[in-house]
């Protein structure tokens, strides 16, 4: 399953198991994500995380827009990343990132915020393109690939003015981690020594994370 394989990228770069695949969790009915989404600005997107908390009970759904879907599974970007998929591949892995954090997290009972599920999918939207094209044989990472989600970001109009903060704050913090794990790669650091800086990072908190960047950025 694609999904899976891309989560067990995931879980094999951040070095973490979670006990659960995504493929299991994932919906592909539109009208149901709907009545599902109980978030106080509801919205039409091809990716959804839906979370609905009953105590110490979580249900998780994932929802990805079927064409979508079938589009990554004709041009698999594991094995071919390029123009034709890219903007697919980053946003079925925006929600297998939002669900491997959220179900990590869950594991150790440790509550997690939506600025940390934005900001974790962002970087992960970079780090795994880095990977892929790694394997795939390339031998630099494209120049263009950070402007290209960072500087080139665009933002949904019908967000409210603190979920385009949450969006923004996290959009900017990535690429300043990003920028930082592109030179340890360009300055040809050992992938043992960049492997535990994402490592470390994965496993921060909220306000961890922020000034972990600051300080790598600074």
């Amino acid at each position: 399953m694609l999904l899976n394989k891309l989560q067990a990228h995931l879980e094999d770069i951040y070095e973490i198991q979670t006990q659960h695949r995504v493929h299991d969790f994932v919906i592909h009915d539109a009208t149901l994500a709907a009545w599902l989404d109980n978030s106080g600005n509801a919205r039409e997107l091809p990716e959804k995380l839906l979370i609905h908390q009953d105590g110490d009970n979580i249900d998780v759904a994932l929802y990805l827009d079927e064409q979508l879907i079938k589009r990554l599974e004709q041009y698999d970007p594991v094995f071919q990343l390029n123009d034709r998929n890219i903007h697919d591949f980053w946003v079925a892995l925006e929600g297998i990132s939002h669900f491997v954090y959220l179900i990590y997290n869950a594991e150790f009972q440790r509550a997690v915020s939506l600025f940390e599920l934005e900001l974790q999918a962002e970087v992960d939207k970079y780090i795994l393109t880095a990977y892929l094209l790694g394997q795939q044989g390339s031998e630099a990472i494209p120049r263009s690939l950070h402007y290209h989600l960072y500087g080139n970001a665009e933002f949904d109009r019908r967000l409210q003015e603190h979920e385009l903060h949450r969006y923004y704050q996290a959009n900017e913090l990535a690429a300043k981690f990003a920028a930082f794990i592109e030179c340890c790669i360009n300055s040809r650091m050992s992938n043992r020594k960049i492997a535990n800086t994402l490592r470390r990072f994965y496993r921060l908190t909220h306000h961890q994370k922020i000034r972990s960047i600051m300080q790598l950025a600074g």
